[in-house]
This record gives C-alpha cells, structure tokens and sequence, in this order.
C-alpha cells in the first residue's frame, strides 16, 4: 500500500472483516489469530490462540511485517528477565501494520491508519522520567508479540511510542525503527563527530546500523567481524572505510592501530557482540582521551576485569546505552523515511510465521542478518 487509494481501499476492506470476524463473538472472546508462542529456551510453538478484548486506550493492529531480531535471537535460547513476563507469551517486537480495532478512549488513530509501534512506552512520572531519563523508567511498558496475525499494543504506547507511517513508506521499511532508535540513541550519547575514526567490534544488524550512523556524522569507520555476508554489508550498507575479518585477524590490535592517525587508536570503539572477553579487550583499542561504548549487553551475572591504569591515566571514557526513548523512535523513522538508510538492505529473506522457529536456529548459525516475516 504505497498510495492513498491503497490506503482507502484498505481502509475499506477492513471494516466489514472485523465485523464479521468479531460480531455477535467478540464479548464471549472468540475472535482467534495465529500466534508464535514462546514456551521457554529452545521452545516457540505456532498456534492459534484468542484475542483479548481490548482495554480502554489500547489498539489491535494487524501485522504486516515483522523483523528477527538478535534480542529474539537472545531470548529463544536462554529467555529473557524483562521480555518474557509469563509463559506462555507471544515473541517478536519489530513490526509495522494497519490499525484493525480501536479500544474505548484510544485517541489519535482512526480504523486504517498505517503504523508502527515501539516495544515499549515510559510511565513519565518515576524517578529516572522526572529527569527525562526515559530509557531507564522504573515502569517501562513493554510490548511482545509480533510474530502473529494481530499484535495488542498497551495504551501507554499508543499514546506516546507509535507513529502514523508517511503514505509513501512500506511497512517493510518501517519495522526497523525500533531497532533503529537503539542505535540512534547509542550514537548520539557516545558524541561522534566528523573526522573522529570510530572502530566498531560485530556487524549484526546493530553494529552495521552503528556504522552506518557513524558515517553519517561524518566519521571514518572501522568494521570488524568474521561473518561473510556481515563483512560485505558493511560496505555494501554501512559504507565502512575498512572491513577487518577477524577470522584472518583474531588479535585486531594492531590492524586496527595501523588504521588509525598516528597509530594511536581509534577514537571511539564500540563493542556490538555482547561477550565479557570482547569488552575486556576494547580498552586496547582506543587511544588516551578516547571512548569505549559497550553497547551489547553480556549475560545476566557476567563480570569484567578492566586495567584501571590503562582507564585512569589514559583518561579513557566509558560509556553503556540502553533502549531507546519516543524521540529517538521519532527519529529513527525520520531517517528510514528520508532514505538516509537504506534498511531493506539488511533483509535476508523473506518467511512465514510457520518458519519463524528455523530462522532462530539460521540466526544462530550465522546464516542472516534479519529476516522479514509475513503473518
């Protein structure tokens, strides 16, 4: 649906399916979708479960296109502390689609309307929310369950996190602004600016998505990792100044000093992979006065030992982000819409809901970037 007679024909359509799937059935509950159910580690079944009634303020949206995500990826092998706060519970969090259904007093939308959603929304009353920490909200509401024919979304993000999609952008394109506005987010609080030589350590999707920002802001990019097709997206996406394959070289030290001005390290490092042992050997990377970023985030319960000479007197700053706020989603959909990034470059392929349990175990084999599914 690029156009507004797409829109209206949509629009059009989907007013009678409601109401002949819903009817005289939906205060007895019995409107039903197909659903990825995640069960526990290594257990996500496809079925078809029942729509909840909606509650004051929330939005039923029919998916049309939903991402795999390493989170996701993360989550179906070992679950996940905030993600996953029952079993069963429906899995995925990427995703764009059409308003389906309107609950009492949800405002701003009409029956229709393209959107995409955050996965989660800010209370904006807690402590960290005062302080416009929004990212860090004591009560952050979360949203799963993407990878069904309907997804719920919670009150609080439709009025805060989800967005009306330009009439000319796909929802395929516009899926990734949450993943995005991670990323966003990470770039502008490390303060990259233009001619700094930033080194960034794992090219999945966030690390390509980094470097891709980095450039942007007009720094020159250094991308390391020992996937194939990783390594040729981070030129052929991100635009990277160098690609290192740590296959060749598995101590990167000194390539990436021979890259740098001076040989004196990198300006910025950004550690993507989420491994202990990598942010332990980011500090090697950086010269005096730099940053080191660790943006992925390490399995509950991981310790690091740092050399604290090498921190303190090499006046080496520190820096983790976490999540993402409602600007930074704002943003990221300004930048896929604008086509700064070009983001259906980083689409592997794509699948069915009934595949959606393969694609874990090919995101786990090294086998793709993201893939695409269509309830």
């Amino acid at each position: 649906m690029e156009n507004r007679a797409d829109i209206e024909q949509y629009r059009h359509a989907v007013r009678p399916f409601l109401t002949f799937r819903q009817g005289s059935t939906e205060k007895e509950g019995k409107m039903k979708m197909k659903s990825v159910q995640y069960w526990g580690p290594g257990d996500i079944r496809l079925e078809e479960i029942m729509i909840k009634p909606l509650e004051d303020g929330e939005v039923l949206v029919k998916v049309e296109s939903a991402l795999t995500c390493g989170t996701d990826v993360k989550t179906f092998r070992r679950g996940h502390p905030l993600l996953i706060k029952s079993i069963p519970s429906g899995f995925g969090h990427e995703f764009a689609g059409v308003v389906a259904k309107l609950g009492k007093k949800a405002q701003g939308f009409e029956i229709g309307d393209r959107v995409v959603a955050a996965n989660s929304a800010p209370c904006g009353k807690c402590f960290y929310c005062k302080k416009e920490e929004f990212n860090l909200c004591e009560k952050l509401d979360l949203l799963n369950g993407a990878y069904a024919e309907y997804i719920t979304v919670p009150a609080r993000i439709v009025e805060k996190n989800m967005l009306k999609l330009p009439e000319d952008l796909s929802f395929d394109k516009a899926a990734f602004a949450e993943p995005l506005a991670n990323v966003v987010h990470g770039v502008e609080r490390t303060d990259i600016k233009p001619g700094q030589t930033v080194g960034i350590i794992g090219i999945g999707p966030i690390g390509l998505m980094f470097a891709k920002l980095a450039k942007l802001k007009g720094a020159r990019v250094i991308a390391a990792g020992r996937n194939p097709l990783k390594l040729k997206l981070a030129k052929e996406f991100a635009g990277a100044d160098e690609v290192v394959d740590l296959n060749k070289y598995p101590n990167p030290e000194k390539i990436f000093m021979a890259f740098t001005e001076e040989g004196k390290g990198l300006d910025i490092a950004i550690e993507c992979v989420g491994l202990p042992s990598i942010w332990e050997r980011m500090f090697s990377l950086v010269r005096p006065g730099g940053t080191v970023h660790f943006f992925g985030g390490c399995k509950s319960g991981s310790t690091v030992n740092f050399d604290t000479t090498r921190m303190h007197y090499g006046d080496i700053k520190m820096i983790s982000v976490f999540h993402h706020t409602p600007k930074y989603f704002r943003q990221a959909l300004d930048l896929i819409a604008s086509g700064e990034v070009d983001v259906e470059k980083l689409i592997t392929d794509t699948i069915s809901l009934s595949e959606v349990e393969a694609a874990m175990e090919k995101h786990i084999n090294g086998e793709a970037i993201k893939f695409l599914v269509k309830p």
